[in-house]
This record gives structure tokens, C-alpha cells and sequence, in this order.
């Protein structure tokens, strides 16, 4: 779907010609501006209503997830970081350190019941 996105901002792209801001946002406007934030908030409420979905996610819930399931994939901190466009890693490993030190435990409970299967 991102692929197809993006194909259509370039087209866009092509028509808008020079006066087309080029920063291939997620969410751009025809001028390739960003769109507004409470004009994508607005229409994800209207999908998440239509859907019968009563929870409150906001597009930012999609970036947290998005991380979370490259950190249980094992990706390194690091590409996580220029991934999510941290200058720091530090920035990084202070939002997310509670789902690392979770994921140290798992690794660790699974060695263990390797080892337990060993003896």
C-alpha cells in the first residue's frame, strides 16, 4: 500500500511540476506539503467510527507500533533509531528502553528453557 502511495505522490509530483514542495510525506497535501495533523486525526476518527472501533489511536499510535514490532523482530536499536529519524540514540532507547529490557527478559526465559531441555 506504501509502494502505491508513493507512486501517487510522485505523479502528483509530475503535475504539480516546480511548484511541488519535495518531501514525499505520508500524508501530503497536492503541493506535497505536509497535510495537516488534525485533518489526518480527523479522518482516522472517521474510520475508526465507521469501523466500530472505540478506541482513541491517533496516527502517532501507528509509529509506536510500528517500532514495537521492529523491536519483537529483533532489529537493533540503532536502525530503529534512523528509522524513526532520531538524531540521538539516546532519544531513542529513553522512549523505548521498557520494550528492550522486555524483550531481554524473554530472550533470557527462552535460553533458559533451553538449557532446562539440555539436561
Amino acid at each position: 500500500m506504501l509502494q502505491r502511495h508513493q507512486m501517487k505522490q510522485k505523479e502528483i509530483k509530475f503535475q504539480q511540476g516546480p511548484l511541488y514542495k519535495d518531501n514525499l510525506f505520508i500524508f501530503a497535501r497536492n503541493d506535497g506539503h505536509p497535510q495537516l495533523r488534525k485533518v489526518v486525526e480527523t479522518r482516522l476518527k472517521r474510520l475508526l467510527k465507521k469501523a466500530d472501533i472505540n478506541r482513541n489511536i491517533t496516527p502517532h499510535s501507528f509509529r509506536h507500533t510500528h517500532t514495537s514490532l521492529l523491536i519483537e523482530a529483533g532489529v537493533g536499536i540503532k536502525e530503529i533509531q534512523q528509522r524513526l529519524g532520531h538524531t540521538d540514540i539516546n532519544t531513542t532507547m529513553n522512549i523505548y528502553a521498557h520494550m528492550t529490557a522486555n524483550m531481554e527478559e524473554k530472550a533470557s526465559q527462552q535460553f533458559s528453557k533451553l538449557m532446562k531441555g539440555l539436561l
